[in-house]
């Protein structure tokens, strides 16, 4: 029996930069789990992570695929030029581990100890106010993955909480089947639509 994808998750820096081609740590290793992906498409893993994954995988360890990204030899982080900053919040949403605080036209900044270098805040950015900065200070990520997942894990949480709440909203906004009936309590159901 192969490895599972828990035992292989485990082994992932968990920085949920989808640079090995899938939406987050957990679908790569669900995917090198069912032998569907190779085992060297993590860069913030590096050869440790890989030499890793071919141990447990039982398979010949093979060399960063490039075209995934560089390995770093020491941390990076972002960091937002301040001056350029217009608040839009798309950095915020994009960050996987809830390293950027700020508000709505307000600037934003990260939590550096909390930033897994995944890079994924610059794209949507509008303005470019994003870089990206070595932290030698900061240990490598793949020496962080446990922070990184509980990081990862709450903000998926607090997401799927909002969401519910939002379903629930609208569940309550809806009229029921017998409002459809009463044509007052139709009338009343659309006013609070609008």
């Amino acid at each position: 029996m192969g490895a599972t994808a828990d035992a292989i998750d485990a082994l992932l820096p968990q920085t949920q930069c989808t640079r090995c081609g899938f939406d987050a740590c957990r679908p790569y290793a669900e995917a090198l789990a069912s032998d569907a992906t190779e085992l060297n498409r993590c860069p913030p893993g590096g050869d440790e992570t890989i030499a890793a994954l071919a141990a447990l995988l039982q398979k010949p360890a093979l060399a960063l695929d490039r075209d995934c990204g560089e390995d770093w030899p020491v941390a990076r982080v972002a960091r937002v030029v301040e001056a350029d900053c217009i608040g839009c919040t798309k950095c915020i949403q994009a960050c996987p581990v809830d390293a950027i605080v700020g508000a709505a036209n307000l600037m934003h900044t990260i939590i550096e100890a909390q930033c897994t270098g995944c890079e994924l805040c610059i794209p949507p950015c509008p303005v470019d106010c994003i870089v990206m900065e070595e932290a030698p200070a900061l240990p490598l990520p793949r020496t962080r993955s446990g922070e990184f997942r509980s990081l990862h894990e709450a903000r998926k949480a607090r997401l799927k909480h909002w969401a519910d709440e939002d379903a629930e909203r609208r569940r309550r906004l809806r009229p029921s089947p017998s409002a459809a009936l009463d044509p007052v309590a139709a009338a009343l159901a659309r006013a609070r639509q609008r």
